[in-house]
């Protein structure tokens, strides 16, 4: 029986010096005041296709992993916190030097450095009464400034089993991939304006635009056609976004009218997301929605436009456009874009839609903005939250946002309504080409 006990105890021993050995826990101060763990650990990656992970021990998510050099390199974490349990949140850094810092691996990492410590939670202030908002988790530590990976926990003494996401924009550039990158907050339910989508891209290629970045949860079959074949171009980056197998998304704004645990299937969390992924790959970022197009019209394209407006607002960042309804109930009377073979093509043909509602000096025109990335650190949907520079209200005869809809000021007769046409014929083989290769005609 003695025996026995004492190779229980040898055993127990021997399993907690290799415990020791494994984890390495080395107890320090930051400033004196706040504990950080370092320890080795074989941090477990998501895959690419993965864009939303539980932090766990909690209801919160984590979405993607950015360093923040305007922060002095700090780690910031996009996320969506549950504003009625909120609770100290913990940063999970890993160093590795096989790790790709801007690509997620499938499989897991070599045993790196890690070294854990109190996260920094910082609630966007808009969440429009939805117990879920848009969130920074700011990982302000000073060590391990060589960090490749990053995860998020409630609990700090439990670290198996973490999913890491891979810290991305390692490094400042000064130039570009694309000058014009358009960032469409989301798709949800069937939506399949085929023909719309299929028109606005075209447009997009028009004015300048190089890079358009949709984040889908669902969409009807025909935008589904157009998505592909925008991919496979290289026009176009669809971002998975299942936000419906976490929380219950709400289908409009505000919670008091339509509900659901988040705003607009998290919409302001792709927003954000958008600037950070793209936030040394363009230029500039164009945030408005799929039914939306950021138009310039006293420049030919939005190089000339915003080579103008950066010349006249050097300190500005952030461009507010505002948005004109074009009712898509009165048509162009010179059919010119009302073609036969466009007829079976699920949605709405902008191209007919020239009548532009007045503007009403009395009533508010909501804006969409055009951005440098580098100079915004929150958005909204309709303006930023935080920014660096200065905010410019440009002028609607300068750059307006077409957006053709159901019209606002349903009253007016045709003849009250202001002919806009900025579309041009040239659009029409582009678009067959979209629609033909795409398989939707």
């Amino acid at each position: 029986m003695m025996q026995r006990k004492l190779a229980l105890l040898v055993g127990i021993g021997a399993l907690a010096i290799l415990l020791m050995l494994k984890w390495e826990h080395v107890i320090t101060l930051i400033n004196g005041e706040k504990a950080s763990v370092q320890f080795a650990l074989q941090p477990r990656q998501r895959t690419p296709t993965d864009t939303i992970t539980p932090i766990p021990f909690s209801r919160h998510l984590m979405v993607s992993a950015f360093k923040d050099h305007r922060l002095g390199g700090a780690i910031r974490v996009i996320s969506i916190i549950c504003r009625q349990e909120l609770q100290p949140l913990y940063c999970v850094l890993c160093a590795n030097a096989k790790a790709d810092a801007n690509v997620d691996a499938k499989a897991d990492g070599a045993p790196g450095q890690c070294t854990s410590f109190q996260a920094k939670v910082h609630q966007h202030s808009d969440d429009f009464g939805f117990p879920f908002v848009t969130s920074d988790v700011l990982c302000l530590s000073p060590a391990l400034q060589q960090a490749t990976r990053v995860s998020i926990t409630a609990n700090p003494y439990a670290f198996h089993n973490l999913t890491f996401l891979s810290i991305q924009n390692q490094e400042v550039k000064e130039s570009f991939k694309y000058n014009f990158t358009v960032c469409i907050s989301n798709l949800f339910g069937v939506y399949n304006n085929a023909l719309q989508f299929a028109q606005t891209m075209e447009v997009y290629k028009l004015i300048g635009v190089q890079r358009v970045v949709i984040y889908n949860t669902s969409c009807g079959p025909d935008v589904e056609k157009i998505l592909k074949y925008y991919s496979k171009e290289g026009m176009l980056e669809v971002v998975p976004w299942p936000i419906d197998k976490f929380l219950k998304p709400s289908t409009g704004w505000s919670y008091d009218l339509h509900h659901g645990d988040i705003h607009y299937y998290g919409q302001l969390t792709t927003l954000n997301e958008c600037i950070y992924r793209y936030m040394y790959q363009s230029k500039y970022l164009l945030m408005n929605d799929i039914d939306e197009i950021i138009m310039p019209y006293k420049h030919a394209n939005l190089e000339n436009l915003m080579g103008i407006l950066q010349q006249q607002r050097p300190n500005a960042g952030v461009f507010k456009i505002e948005n004109h309804i074009f009712p898509k109930t009165q048509f162009d009377d010179s059919g010119r874009f009302r073609l036969p073979r466009w007829r079976s093509v699920p949605g709405v043909n902008i191209l007919e839609h020239v009548y532009r509602e007045p503007d009403r000096k009395h009533v508010f025109n909501p804006t969409k903005v055009l951005i440098n990335p580098r100079s915004v650190e929150q958005t909204s949907v309709h303006t930023t939250l935080k920014q660096f520079g200065l905010v410019f209200n440009v002028p609607f005869d300068v750059c307006r946002i077409i957006h053709v809809r159901v019209p606002l000021q349903g009253q007016l007769s045709k003849d009250q309504l202001f002919v806009d046409k900025k579309f041009e014929k040239l659009l029409i083989p582009s678009i067959d080409r979209a629609l033909n290769e795409s398989g939707v005609l």
